[in-house]
């Protein structure tokens, strides 16, 4: 028998589906329809922080951050973070800059409205299996952080089972090297507690996001890139060890 907080979870789980899809399906087409006439990019993003806050009144969800004054708003970025669960990617995008750019795993192109919503933001899909597509994917990111937008990257790739971090795939640091733009470490914690991997249920959990100073990467080149890649994972790995950002 399911127990009393999980059924509510469950219950406020669908509600939180339901209310951000029929969001999605309204938003979505007049964001893209508004951006297109006017040339307005910022409404998908207006649009999609929206979206994300919705989503988390709803399910329950609070935010700790610690570290904003990290967060190098006044130019663009690489943010590198871990990866604990679905619930990461919508919140770090809107707690960390308010025009984040994604790149997200190919797969999310089956859903067409948000696919083509994430293509009018500027959002990047990546195909990881196939070498060359991915390697036009990251030449695109790294132009468009040359044109002054900031990404977040998972360098995970996907969502780790334990406290460990994964082992990092080099793909967003390629992109922040030829770029020359900072990387900006962040680590999440909560995320587990709040959609458990198999599960579609939300759990009301607090998510703790702690940010870090950026590294440089102006004069480092590719070469230097298995060495920028270890020194990110320390730094969260560092921040991580800090535990939970306490209300």
């Amino acid at each position: 028998m399911m127990r009393p907080q999980v059924l509510i979870a469950a219950i406020r789980s669908a509600a939180t589906y339901l209310a951000v899809s029929a969001y999605v399906l309204f938003a979505a087409p007049v964001g893209m329809a508004l951006a297109a006439i006017f040339r307005w990019k910022g409404i998908l993003y207006i649009l999609g922080h929206g979206g994300v806050r919705l989503g988390l009144a709803l399910s329950g969800m609070r935010v700790h951050v610690e570290g904003r004054e990290h967060l190098p708003l006044d130019r663009a970025a690489v943010y590198c973070a871990n990866h604990q669960s679905n619930v990461d990617p919508p919140i770090l995008f809107d707690v960390l800059h308010p025009r984040m750019h994604i790149v997200y795993k190919a797969e999310i192109d089956a859903i067409p409205l948000l696919a083509r919503a994430f293509r009018h933001g500027g959002f990047i899909s990546i195909e990881r299996r196939n070498r060359e597509s991915a390697m036009r994917s990251l030449e695109a990111g790294a132009a468009s952080i040359r044109a002054g937008n900031s990404f977040l990257v998972f360098p995970e790739g996907t969502r780790s089972r334990t406290d460990a971090l994964l082992p990092f795939k080099k793909g967003g640091f390629l992109m922040a090297l030829k770029a020359r733009a900072p990387i900006v470490p962040v680590a999440v914690q909560g995320g587990r507690d709040a959609m458990r991997r198999g599960s579609p249920i939300i759990r009301p959990a607090t998510i703790s996001i702690r940010v870090g100073a950026p590294i440089e990467t102006a004069g480092r080149d590719a070469a230097g890139r298995d060495a920028l890649i270890a020194e990110v994972r320390t730094r969260i790995e560092g921040l991580l060890a800090q535990g939970p950002v306490l209300d």
